[in-house]
């Protein structure tokens, strides 16, 4: 047996936490889809983004969604349909990411706990950086006629 063979990968290693599980919106208005910037010292930092958060403890994917909503960008929304369903391996961390199609209902998306928001285009989500987590997500949304309304 080589020495290559006895020592083991990061990818053979187990994990040892549950994933973080994140709910995220997919808000359309006018034809374009809401994103988010990460602050520059969280995790991920600089990346663009889908809102939403981590769900806690007890709280259904939907109402983590609505809470993210209104503490990160004071707004209000309803919950449409989950979209999307990923999970992701970084080297540090996994995510359980479940994407759902929102309506805002009451207020103008303002960048309380982000350091920016823009309503994008779909086609235009190339010209932005995201986690890797979302880019099965991004193929998606390239390649299919969504609607904004």
């Amino acid at each position: 047996m080589s020495s290559a063979d006895s020592i083991p990968t990061k990818n053979s290693e187990a994990k040892t936490h549950p994933p973080i599980e994140v709910s995220a919106a997919l808000i359309f208005r006018g034809g374009k889809l809401l994103i988010t910037q990460r602050h520059a010292g969280a995790h991920l930092g600089g990346l663009w983004e889908f809102p939403g958060g981590k769900r806690e403890p007890g709280e259904t994917f939907e109402a983590c969604l609505v809470r993210e909503i209104r503490e990160e960008l004071g707004a209000e929304i309803t919950v449409d349909k989950l979209c999307e369903e990923i999970f992701h391996d970084y080297p540090e961390k996994s995510v359980h990411l479940k994407f759902f199609r929102c309506q805002l209902l009451a207020g103008e998306p303002q960048p309380l706990d982000c350091a920016a928001v823009r309503w994008v285009n779909p086609r235009e989500l190339a010209d932005y950086e995201f986690p890797a987590a979302d880019a099965q997500l991004l193929q998606k949304l390239a390649a299919s006629p969504w609607r904004a309304d």
